[in-house]
């Protein structure tokens, strides 16, 4: 098994699920509702702790500590798609990025507990039933706002048109797709994406929005390429961690 791609396939799940968990931490106490108050601190805590266990079997296969890993790295060391670095936004943009990413999300770990990294597999047996929820959550809301008000459905297709290229994004391919798929440690990007189209498009079709027909997918974050969002939000981040990264809490 080729360590080196099982690695960055690792990494890079961890760091979008880290960065994702913060940005939906930030709705914390601002929320339209005080329902969706809890609902997207709880989907943070989710991801930061699904990134967590990611770390720790990186940390296995020779790794840095996961609160090393996740603190004390600059922006062009992570692996996360640029898309869930973005800034909160209205809730609108929020939510259709909520929606876009834990689709993608929820199947990727339906199609890893079929992975030959027996890890892996196992973990991800225990993140999807975290992420049922989480996709639940994401199509009641936009099925609702999607077939509500004029201002509703006209906030959410702005907010599609501009997030869908981001979302795209995610399935960046990784110069070790063949070793994965050789490997049998995941089935590959191409094949996530089209079962993310597919379930997007079912979604969508219940709404009164429309899916961008054409887009150009924004690359590169998975290569440490990033918005000028990441580092700002690191920095906030590992605030407390770099007074004493030592400390046991």
């Amino acid at each position: 098994m080729n360590q080196t791609a099982l690695k960055e396939l690792l990494y890079k799940m961890a760091d979008d699920q880290l960065i994702l968990g913060h940005r939906n931490s930030e709705w914390t106490g601002f929320g339209p509702l005080l329902e969706e108050d809890i609902a997207f601190s709880s989907m943070a805590q989710d991801k930061v702790g699904q990134s967590h266990a990611l770390y720790q079997i990186l940390h296995s296969l020779g790794e840095g500590e996961p609160d090393q890993v996740a603190f004390m790295r600059n922006a062009e060391q992570f692996h996360n798609c640029k898309m869930v670095e973005l800034p909160n936004g209205e809730y609108d943009f929020s939510l259709i990025r909520h929606f876009l990413f834990d689709t993608a999300d929820a199947l990727r770990f339906e199609m890893l507990k079929d992975s030959a990294y027996e890890p892996l597999a196992q973990l991800a047996q225990k993140i999807i039933g975290e992420l049922r929820y989480h996709t639940m959550h994401a199509n009641t809301w936009i099925k609702q706002l999607g077939t509500a008000t004029e201002e509703s459905k006209a906030r959410l297709q702005t907010s599609l048109n501009e997030l869908y290229p981001y979302a795209l994004g995610i399935f960046e391919p990784s110069e070790y797709e063949t070793e994965i798929i050789r490997d049998k440690i995941f089935a590959g990007e191409e094949a996530l994406k089209e079962k993310w189209l597919a379930k997007v498009a079912e979604i969508i079709d219940q709404t009164e929005l429309k899916l961008p027909t054409s887009a150009e997918p924004v690359f590169d974050g998975r290569k440490g390429e990033h918005t000028e969002h990441l580092q700002p939000l690191l920095d906030e981040m590992s605030e407390v961690f770099k007074i004493d990264p030592t400390a046991e809490w």
